[in-house]
């Protein structure tokens, strides 16, 4: 589970950095929406761990609350781009 939580948040950065490459907010759009799909991802995994009791509650709460502001930043900015576009 480990390996697969890494995965998901190492997917987020990558993502975003191959999707500011791409031309038009419309390429990069497509990017940020696989990136939000990783975060979510990452969100079910921290709840599992969670649930397993692999994962104390308050470091759930803590990660699970960074994982919501990520997803909150990333939805902001597909909204923006498609608004301008």
């Amino acid at each position: 589970m480990t390996s697969q939580m890494r995965r998901a948040w190492a997917s987020i950065g990558a993502n975003i950095a191959e999707g500011s490459c791409r031309k038009g907010d419309c390429g990069f759009g497509r990017f940020l929406q696989i990136v939000i799909g990783s975060a979510s991802e990452l969100e079910y995994h921290l709840l599992l761990a969670r649930d397993l009791e692999l994962l104390k509650s308050l470091s759930y709460q803590r990660l699970s609350d960074e994982v919501v502001e990520v997803k909150r930043m990333l939805a902001s900015l597909v909204h923006k781009l498609r608004a301008e576009s």
